[in-house]
């Protein structure tokens, strides 16, 4: 194929415009953790009810992504975008004018529902667009936006509210992404093709109940409050909803009518890696959970201050997700996902042992090197599950990929909370101060994350170097020339 020319745009263009507006979209994940004190205050509200501002965000993201499988085979590139990113900017405005609490937390609903597009939107377009040699140069760019936007959410949302109002969280992501929005839409391009089909509201329903009961009742667990309904009893019927969902996604299959196809997890890559995944984000969630408390309540930093103490991790894995990318195409999937899931639990365990007093570079060297790990670890792990899988599964292996994520985060947060509150009780019933016990608490918790962490080493180890050769894997994608 010729070089593209001043009248014949890259196919690559497509993917620059995606990737902004997901890192816009995902920063909004975790941009609000460091706001919650000052929205207890303005609002009224107690610490649990402010969490909300992450639960909503998290529990609608595990409702919707499942069905945009369905979704991205039915509506062009340009209208996905479209409805997104329309459907991410009200919920933004919404956000930043909200009078009264629980107006917030729709805004945050709305926010989250255009969020969950964007990301199976984008691998989608990428695994269709780029040639399989060259999936891991690009993938190691979109890293950017999927894996370094939460880990930069803190350090933004510091940074703004150590000088303006909580609403400017929203009153600058509103003009950007408006920006990006306008400039995307005057030279986006279909790609692909579309399928007719109807939706299959069962499954829907089914989808909504099951996995945002998971997340909900996972996210009790971590709040640890008495409610009407205990979160155990939630986690179960979330789990035997789910179940039943995927039964109906296998009766669907005999038709070639599901909303969210399981043939997937058929392929033993994609699976391995949809697991390496989930836990590396589950210690990743914890860790962005447990280090701003500690730094904030045990050593009295400010927010702009703890998000300073992350700014580095985030920094670095931005910085090498192209490098580790073209190591990919170099020398394959194993020499990063092992060395990195290694490094995940070698990061967890030197978190476990920081005390009152630790020096903070200590702090920043073991969170660098977590966020460092994390970088060699997702883009191997996104472009070989997905270039298993063949073209049209793409967008269901997406769709998966993000459903994975959002429950793992919510088991990251409800197991370091909940064993973070549990120990710290303990050790205050047995007469320990409350930064004692706090740190004691952080400790286990950050011990039980090593433990889960194990698992991503055997997953890292049982993945291959590359995908082995399949017939239709990559009939959507020839051979295109690289952008300049």
């Amino acid at each position: 194929m010729r070089a593209p020319t001043p009248t014949t745009p890259s196919p690559y263009a497509v993917l620059r415009w995606l990737v902004l507006a997901t890192f816009i979209v995902i920063l909004n994940e975790t941009i609000m953790v460091n706001a919650i004190p000052r929205l207890m205050v303005e609002f009224d509200v107690t610490a649990r009810d402010a969490q909300w501002l992450s639960t909503a965000f998290m529990l609608t993201m595990a409702t919707v992504i499942p069905v945009t499988g369905w979704f991205l085979q039915r509506v062009t590139t340009r209208t996905a975008f479209t409805v997104a990113m329309a459907t991410f900017m009200t919920g933004t405005l919404v956000s930043a004018l909200a009078p009264v609490f629980w107006l917030l937390v729709s805004g945050r609903v709305v926010q989250a529902a255009g969020t969950a597009v964007m990301v199976p939107l984008l691998m989608t377009t990428l695994m269709t667009v780029v040639p399989e040699h060259d999936r891991g140069r690009v993938m190691g760019n979109v890293t950017l936006a999927i894996s370094v936007a939460p880990a930069l959410g803190p350090t933004i949302s510091g940074i703004v509210l150590q000088w303006t109002s909580w609403r400017w969280l929203f009153g600058l992501v509103l003009p950007v992404a408006a920006v990006i929005t306008v400039l995307a839409l005057r030279r986006l391009k279909n790609v692909g093709e579309t399928k007719p089909g109807a939706i299959d509201w069962l499954s829907v329903v089914l989808a909504g109940l099951g996995f945002g009961g998971l997340v909900y009742g996972l996210s009790g667990l971590g709040e640890g409050a008495a409610s009407a309904v205990p979160p155990v009893a939630l986690v179960a019927a979330g789990l035997v909803l789910i179940g039943l969902f995927a039964l109906r996604q296998r009766s669907l299959q005999k038709r070639d009518a599901p909303l969210l196809d399981l043939r997937t997890l058929a392929h033993r890559t994609f699976t391995l890696s949809l697991s390496l995944q989930a836990v590396s984000f589950l210690a990743m969630l914890g860790a962005m959970i447990l280090l701003p408390l500690y730094l904030q309540d045990v050593r009295g930093l400010s927010p702009l201050q703890t998000g300073l103490m992350v700014a580095p991790g985030g920094i670095a894995m931005g910085l090498l997700g192209p490098s580790v990318g073209c190591a990919f195409d170099r020398f394959g999937g194993r020499p990063l996902v092992v060395p990195g899931s290694v490094g995940i639990v070698a990061a967890l365990v030197v978190m476990s042992r920081v005390g009152e007093t630790t020096p903070y570079a200590v702090i920043v060297g073991a969170h660098l090197l977590l966020m460092v790990s994390l970088a060699a670890t997702f883009t191997p792990a996104f472009t070989l599950g997905l270039g298993a899988l063949p073209a049209h599964l793409y967008s269901h292996g997406s769709s998966l990929l993000g459903t994975a994520q959002q429950v793992a985060a919510a088991v990251g947060t409800a197991v370091a909370i909940t064993v973070l509150s549990s120990r710290a009780a303990d050790l205050a019933t047995e007469g320990a101060s409350p930064d004692a016990a706090f740190v004691g608490g952080m400790q286990t918790a950050f011990t039980a994350a090593a433990g889960i962490a194990l698992l991503a080493v055997v997953f890292a180890v049982l993945l291959p170097s590359r995908v082995p050769t399949q017939p239709g894997v990559d009939a959507a994608a020839e051979p295109v020339a690289a952008p300049a």
